[in-house]
């Protein structure tokens, strides 16, 4: 899961940004004081840090010094709005600059951007109302969790991976469980039947008669 690092001294603005990425699916810290959030740094990594240039202990472009050896992408959070102050902030090295007082849906969108230039977005596929992360893997379905063994998201993977191409068996065993599929074995049907009544697929992973299986998307 993407990991951001809020660093903001106006607590109300930091709950407000930690509860929206919350529940956009990101993984949240907060810190309040420039000198925590420097010696967080040296024992934690994040994805992503919001940061604001007023703060107590170290300022935003103190901190920004010690963030960017490490290359986690910043976006500067402030007040200060003038054009040279967005300039002097692009320049010291932020990946982008948003002015308070700011609209929730820019604040994701300037997050989401900023993530996918740095190649630090997380892959998601989503199929009707089933969501999968990979790198975290997380899997949910109508927004509730859908708990999975090892096996089966591997099986899920290769599936949704593979959208409308139709798998042999065989080449299923090969790829999830990496030995050769003994004759009569129910292994790879077992996991099959265990994935449609878990995600409600019933009508998507369909049978394909002599060869295996499909996903249909």
């Amino acid at each position: 899961m993407i990991h951001v690092l809020i660093v903001e001294d106006e607590k109300p603005i930091a709950r407000l940004i930690e509860l929206n990425l919350t529940d956009a699916g990101y993984r949240t810290t907060v810190c309040h004081n420039g000198l925590a959030a420097a010696e967080l740094l040296t024992r934690e990594s994040f994805d992503l840090i919001l940061l604001d240039i007023m703060l107590p202990g170290l300022d935003g472009y103190e901190l920004l010094e010690s963030i960017k050896p490490t290359g986690t992408p910043v976006i500067f959070l402030t007040a200060r709005g003038s054009v040279s102050d967005r300039v002097a902030g692009l320049r010291a090295g932020a990946d982008d600059y948003l002015t308070k007082p700011f609209e929730i849906v820019e604040l994701l969108a300037r997050v989401e951007s900023v993530l996918r230039r740095a190649g630090r977005e997380e892959e998601k596929y989503e199929i009707g109302d089933v969501t999968i992360l990979p790198r975290s893997r997380q899997v949910t379905r109508a927004g509730k969790p859908v708990i999975l063994t090892q096996k089966e998201f591997t099986l899920l993977l290769l599936f949704v991976r593979n959208r409308n191409i139709a798998l042999f068996r065989d080449t299923i065993y090969e790829r999830v469980w990496q030995g050769e599929l003994e004759e009569e074995s129910r292994t790879v049907d077992l996991h099959v039947q265990r994935l449609r009544r878990k995600l409600g697929w019933q009508d998507k992973l369909v049978t394909v008669y002599k060869v295996g299986y499909r996903l249909e998307d």
